[in-house]
């Protein structure tokens, strides 16, 4: 008779399997941070439906309210340290939404509809030009110049093309149809915006601005006194200064151009961009 095999080979044998495989955890979604965009979405969502009943006010409003929205999603997860690649995800198809295809069709519905294809093609233009200015941020963004957009950021597009429609509504302008002048200066204000979300005009980011820095007590002052100047006239105020951001990337490429300094956005390496190491 063979002698039965010993209980410390079989334990060993036991050792050598391992333990039982354990299902992997799911990963569950921050509730904050999605929250604001979510709630910028539906500020996206708002402004078709009034653009679609007409409410034009309104549907700049919601563009508006939904760029607030987008500006602080980011900085509450940061804050709380609630990052994650689904708030990526989530934040992306969010802005093309408010930023991109919402004034496309707020535009197309105030202005461009007398034009025929010209106007939808306009509108097109603007809302292809958002989602690849999108998918170019999403791919750049570890080699970019945090100092400066690659292009005229998303909300500042939309801000140009609703603020025009804010500002003349509230005036009481409507265009006429087509031929009108305020129907080719919405033409021609849709098409800039979206052929300069995907150029490499250097936008300042303002991200090297730190909330958690002190400042002198002017800067308080200052911040106070431009609140209230938009209070005046927002919708006159709020355009007036996109207006201005939106025509301040190529005074900058400009600068830099006649300087004989870099103008690219774009670092030739991964590594953290400085002027140095910028393209020419």
């Amino acid at each position: 008779m063979n002698d039965p095999i010993p209980r410390n080979h079989l334990d060993d044998e036991d050792d050598l399997e391992g333990p039982a495989p354990t299902r992997p955890r799911r990963k569950g979604i921050y509730i904050l941070p999605n929250l604001f965009t979510l709630a910028a979405l539906f500020g996206g969502f708002f402004a078709i439906v009034m653009a679609m009943n007409g409410r034009f006010d309104q549907a700049a409003i919601g563009i508006f309210c939904a760029m607030v929205l987008d500006s602080l999603d980011g900085r509450v997860a940061r804050m709380t340290n609630t990052q994650s690649a689904f708030g990526e995800q989530m934040d992306s198809l969010s802005d093309m939404v408010s930023f991109g295809a919402a004034p496309a069709l707020i535009v197309y519905e105030w202005a461009l509809k007398g034009l025929g294809k010209m106007g939808w093609i306009a509108a097109f233009v603007y809302c292809s030009g958002a989602a690849l200015r999108l998918a170019r941020f999403n791919t750049n963004i570890g080699v970019v110049d945090k100092r400066f957009f690659q292009g005229l950021p998303s909300p500042a597009a939309a801000a140009l093309v609703v603020g025009l429609i804010w500002v003349m509504d509230d005036v009481g302008f409507r265009p006429a149809g087509q031929g009108d002048w305020l129907t080719w200066l919405a033409f021609g204000l849709t098409l800039y915006s979206g052929l300069t979300m995907v150029t490499n005009v250097p936008f300042y980011s303002f991200k090297d601005v730190s909330f958690k820095r002190s400042v002198p007590f002017i800067v308080i002052v200052a911040i106070a006194l431009g609140i209230a100047v938009i209070t005046l006239h927002p919708p006159l105020v709020l355009f007036g200064v996109f207006m201005v951001y939106g025509l301040s990337g190529y005074a900058v490429y400009g600068f830099k151009r006649a300087k004989g300094r870099p103008v690219s956005v774009i670092a030739t390496s991964t590594d953290e961009p400085d002027e140095e190491g910028l393209h020419r």
